[in-house]
């Protein structure tokens, strides 16, 4: 467990609650070098910069809503509680990712998430001070016209085989 506390991680770090998808953060890294459009996938609209990451902190009372974007994203655990990383992939098979410290639990500290596949996270435990503290690495760069959060009956109709987990981790 922590020595501080969700509050006391959120002031340290300067975390602000993170739009659409939920949860603290606050974008530690931002490269200063771009990639010109010409030299990216069509997916891309315009030049991004080589990388971004991010701080990311989730309470027990909160979750990442289902969404994706057009980068790989890497999951790296620091502190607090276990989560989860719920992963739905083009295929439209389930997985549950779990990071945290406890490797004989099946936890790891770090996870991947390709480009393209959907992706919610929660909080393992429910005790109301518990939370997770990680980082997202994305490249490239992340930009808030790269991410997608497809509504719950969009996500329903196209993967109704996961309908208990798409109703707890979407919004409407």
């Amino acid at each position: 467990m922590s020595t501080k506390t969700a509050e006391q991680w959120i002031e340290a770090l300067k975390l602000v609650p993170l739009p659409e998808e939920g949860g603290w953060y606050n974008e530690v890294y931002r490269s200063d070098e771009t990639i010109k459009r010409a030299a990216l996938p069509a997916r891309f609209a315009g030049e991004r910069c080589f990388a971004t990451s991010i701080y990311y902190l989730l309470k027990s009372d909160e979750f990442s809503a289902f969404h994706r974007i057009q980068q790989e994203e890497i999951w790296h655990f620091y502190e607090g509680s276990p989560l989860i990383v719920h992963e739905i992939d083009l295929a439209g098979n389930y997985t549950a990712h779990r990071l945290g410290r406890d490797f004989d639990a099946g936890e790891r500290f770090q996870l991947t998430i390709p480009r393209g596949h959907l992706f919610a996270s929660n909080v393992i435990e429910s005790a109301r001070d518990s939370f997770s503290l990680v980082a997202c690495s994305v490249s490239p760069g992340f930009e808030f016209v790269d991410f997608d959060a497809p509504k719950r009956e969009v996500l329903l109709q196209s993967y109704p085989q996961h309908a208990e987990v798409i109703h707890s981790l979407t919004r409407e």
